[in-house]
């Protein structure tokens, strides 16, 4: 999973230093920012996971580069201001490229500056000097970045006429025509220079505070799972333990270690969504969503139109899923820890890293060498950090950095087979930067809606490519199962949770909410969503509380639903054979970054997702799995299995 927040009003740079990281071999060194050892978290008798290097962006925090770097765009900054501010009408269009050319050079110093400071934070944000340098960087990085925003604001006061003839006056600026046409649709929401000059600088205090308030309190946890104190990763990794009671355990742990600090998840919650539709207001978003939206570059419609054919399927889908899975546990109603529950017949056995590693670059090889080389190179160099450790960021991202240097993938591996998954998934991510890299810093930016394309699809791949060699159909249908809970997970879920920080955010509107407010409109829509096999427990009620989306976020988690209805309906295609070079437009796809839009980028594929039967179709893909599960089921269905254990 990517995680950015483009806030086009400011600089690229200050905008992801307010949204924080994205939120998985080679020979890995040390790296002393990480401050863990090597084989923190490897188990016992096994290679060590890898750990990343950061010295491809700076050698330490105290890198004497960093501080050079900065104050060298602090110079550029004041100077590019002096020579350009308030002078962007009058200038010839091969000027005006020309000062776009140099605004980047200036935001990807600031990037690789910011980049750094994050990375650094994720790899262990119990370290208080972490976070100390994290908050200072962000500091100095919005205050130069102050500097630049009177660009971007002046570029929207030109007039459309204005602006297209100096496009047509000049090939240089028809370059920058795609980065211009994203920037001006923020135009009617754009305010005054002072106005975004305050909320610009006052971010470091406000929503990034809270981000880091947020951050530091999840990385300082632990629960309690039986006898043994755990970080939150370990614990929520252990909802799909194979033993009932462990599973049962874990959740009562989480409920506990939530539960107890509910009041300051609540204060951030209801604070960030007051902070919101503060802005919103002021920049007259007609919904909640609606900036998010325009980020993605996509239609409030559009999206409209995936979430009800996404609750519309809910009976076929979840509905229907999570009944046979009860059936098969032997269960007559699941709670919620067993969601993620293996199958009765499943094996529980532990995957190594290195072959996690060759099943994954085995996968993409076989739809196209090009992108396993590419893959390739994360593991022969330290890209990748996959080591547990305390302290360190939970879940898995790939952060792009600048396109001068590289991405990062850090993941937390547990050996499982979804750890696997998670790492072609975030693969996928890190292959579509390098090659949208090539655009350079303003340009190589994808929409979210479009930038789990490439996660997606390398799972399909990974997925596909286990799916077809495996000859044991018992084994086949478990496989086929697996998919189907990570497809729920991927779509259904994450419906689920847009509507409910939608419902949350209409709500917060008439006043501040009490955790029990929020705990009702968590369980309505898990209910909602994930239908009557379930019997949830009152305790669930806190569990919003460590989704990290809502708070870095907001509205973010649509685009995983987005993303893999779009790749189902586009691995479709592939599969059918219908589209000549299908690999090579598929790279151009990724090589486009932000350079075009999502009915573009289909279109060689015959496809667009403003027609509501491409969603039908991409959700009939999940339902045709779930018809072939109906036919013969894993599990023998007795209760006897190891699945339902007491």
């Amino acid at each position: 999973m990517t995680r950015s927040e483009p806030i086009p009003t400011l600089t690229r740079a200050a905008g992801d230093a307010a949204a924080g990281t994205a939120f998985s071999p080679a020979d890995p060194a040390f790296s002393p920012q990480v401050r863990a050892p090597l084989d923190a978290g490897g188990p016992p008798g096994r290679a060590p996971l890898p750990v990343w290097d950061l010295s491809d962006l700076y050698a330490s925090p105290e890198d004497p580069r960093l501080g050079l770097d900065l104050d060298q765009a602090e110079a550029q900054g004041k100077a590019f201001a002096a020579r350009h501010a308030g002078r962007l009408a009058a200038m010839s269009g091969e000027a005006l490229a020309a000062a776009i050319a140099e605004y980047e050079r200036i935001e990807e110093v600031l990037g690789r500056a910011m980049s750094y400071g994050q990375l650094v934070f994720a790899g262990d944000a119990q370290d208080p000097a972490n976070g100390r340098f994290y908050q200072t960087l962000q500091e100095r990085v919005t205050a130069i970045s102050s500097h630049l925003l009177f660009f971007t604001l002046e570029l929207n006061r030109l007039g459309d006429a204005e602006l297209e003839q100096k496009i047509a006056s000049s090939p240089a600026l028809l370059r920058w025509r795609p980065w211009l046409r994203d920037l001006r649709v923020f135009r009617p929401h754009q305010l005054s220079d002072e106005l975004e000059k305050l909320l610009h600088e006052k971010e470091v205090t406000g929503r990034s505070a809270w981000n880091r308030l947020f951050d530091e309190t999840i990385a300082g946890m632990t629960v309690k799972v039986g006898e043994e104190e755990q970080t939150v990763s370990a614990a929520l990794n252990k909802l799909s333990d194979r033993d009932r009671a462990v599973r049962a355990a874990a959740a009562r742990g989480v409920s506990e270690a939530f539960g107890s600090r509910i009041r300051l998840f609540s204060l951030i919650t209801n604070t960030l969504a007051k902070d919101k539709e503060i802005i919103d207001s002021w920049r007259r978003y007609p919904r909640p969503g609606s900036a998010r939206n325009r980020a993605n570059m996509v239609e409030d419609e559009v999206v409209d139109a995936l979430v009800t054919a996404v609750r519309a399927s809910y009976p076929r889908l979840s509905h229907r899923y999570y009944a046979m899975k009860a059936k098969w546990l032997g269960l007559p109603k699941l709670q919620h820890w067993d969601r993620n529950a293996p199958l009765p017949e499943e094996q529980d056995r532990s995957i190594a890293w290195p072959e996690a590693v060759r099943t994954v670059l085995d996968s993409y090889r076989a739809f196209s060498p090009e992108l396993a080389k590419i893959g390739g190179h994360f593991f022969e160099k330290p890209w990748i950090d996959a080591a547990l450790r305390p302290g360190k960021a939970s879940g898995a991202f790939a952060h792009p950095t600048v396109p001068s240097a590289h991405p990062y993938l850090l993941l937390n591996y547990h050996g499982k087979t979804r750890d696997v998954m998670t790492l072609a998934h975030e693969l996928g991510h890190g292959v579509h930067q390098v090659l949208a890299g090539e655009q350079g810093y303003l340009l190589s930016g994808t929409p979210l809606t479009l930038a789990e394309t490439a996660s997606v699809f390398g799972e399909m791949l990974t997925f596909r490519g286990l799916l077809d060699a495996e000859r044991d159909p018992g084994r086949r249908r478990l496989m086929l199962a697996g998919k189907v809970e990570d497809m729920l997970n991927t779509v259904v879920r994450q419906i689920a949770f847009y509507r409910f920080e939608t419902l949350l955010h209409d709500e917060r509107r008439k006043g501040e909410l009490s955790a029990e407010q929020i705990a009702a409109i968590w369980m309505q829509v898990q209910t909602e969503s994930l239908g009557p096999a379930f019997d949830f427990s009152e305790d669930y009620g806190v569990y919003w509380a460590y989704i990290p989306h809502f708070i870095h976020s907001p509205f973010y988690v649509y685009a995983y639903a987005f993303g893999d209805c779009l790749v189902n309906a586009l691995y479709g295609v592939y599969r059918e054979g219908g589209v000549p070079d299908f690999e090579r437009k598929y790279i151009d796809l990724l090589k486009a970054g932000g350079t075009l839009r999502h009915k573009e980028l289909l279109a060689p594929f015959g496809l667009d997702a403003s027609d509501p039967a491409f969603w039908q179709r991409g959700l009939d893909v999940i339902a045709g799995f779930i018809d072939e599960l109906a036919e013969e089921g894993p599990g023998a269905g007795s209760g006897a299995g190891p699945g339902a254990a007491a």
